[in-house]
């Protein structure tokens, strides 16, 4: 497995043209240092995402729901031939791979990303705790929240050593813990986000939708979140490998 991180590593960092730096690389690499971040990058939905700041990197999961949802977005609103951009949020940003991806792929798309703790930067990147900083409604909200129960709280010690086998080892070292981890039941931030995100979600004809992602087995206890907030509608989705990943509300 290294060996194919390594070959991939000279391929796309180095153009196949090894230096003093990529043996530096290969020691990051031998430590258990993710790939993606040895590179420094990472491609989603063709966007060269930057990986400098080492925020989250994007999941295949992600980058196909993603996918599903701006195809059914240009489906319904083709073109903006009125003139009227699309006001779009981030939520829970981290890379803003999910924001980047939807700029360049949907037509005169206008897109605020949202963060507790901020890896990017720009003038549209709104440091917020949730909704706490947002002031303006948007036409679609995407949502990638922490999701993953807090092996670290409370739990026992079977329920701690499932949770530690289902996470690799570089994600826990390396990756930020704040983009990963979502209280006891890992329903933490959903649970902040649903319950205010419909004051935030309002298009232009007064109806707009939210885009969520969860991990599979939160799918009933989300379900009963959104029936406690009122919700009008909502249909599950599964991911490419046949899972329930992702969420579209109205």
């Amino acid at each position: 497995m290294l060996k194919k991180e390594i070959n991939w590593l000279l391929k796309e960092k180095y153009l196949n043209k090894p230096n003093i730096n990529f043996k530096k690389d290969i020691k990051r690499l031998e430590k258990g240092e993710p790939l993606d971040y040895v590179i420094g990058f990472t491609d989603f939905l063709g966007c060269k995402i930057d990986l400098s700041k080492k925020p989250l990197i994007p999941r295949p999961e992600t980058e196909f729901w993603v996918g599903q949802v701006i195809k059914e977005i240009n489906k319904f609103y083709p073109s903006t031939s009125s003139g009227q951009n699309l006001r779009i949020l981030d939520m829970f940003s981290g890379s803003g791979c999910i924001g980047l991806a939807v700029l360049k792929n949907i037509k005169n798309s206008e897109v605020d990303f949202a963060d507790i703790e901020n890896r990017m930067v720009g003038h549209r990147v709104i440091k917020s705790d949730v909704f706490s900083n947002i002031k303006s409604k948007y036409d679609y909200i995407f949502a990638n929240p922490p999701y993953i129960p807090d092996y670290r709280k409370n739990l026992s010690e079977r329920l701690r050593a499932i949770l530690l086998n289902r996470i690799q080892k570089s994600v826990l070292k390396f990756e930020p813990k704040k983009a990963l981890f979502g209280g006891k039941d890992g329903l933490f931030y959903i649970n902040k986000f649903l319950k205010d995100a419909p004051s935030f979600a309002k298009a232009s004809d007064g109806q707009g939708k939210i885009f969520m992602e969860f991990s599979p087995e939160q799918k009933d206890k989300i379900e009963r979140l959104l029936k406690k907030y009122k919700y009008k509608s909502w249909e599950f989705n599964k991911d490419q490998y046949g899972k329930w990943r992702w969420v579209m509300i109205e």
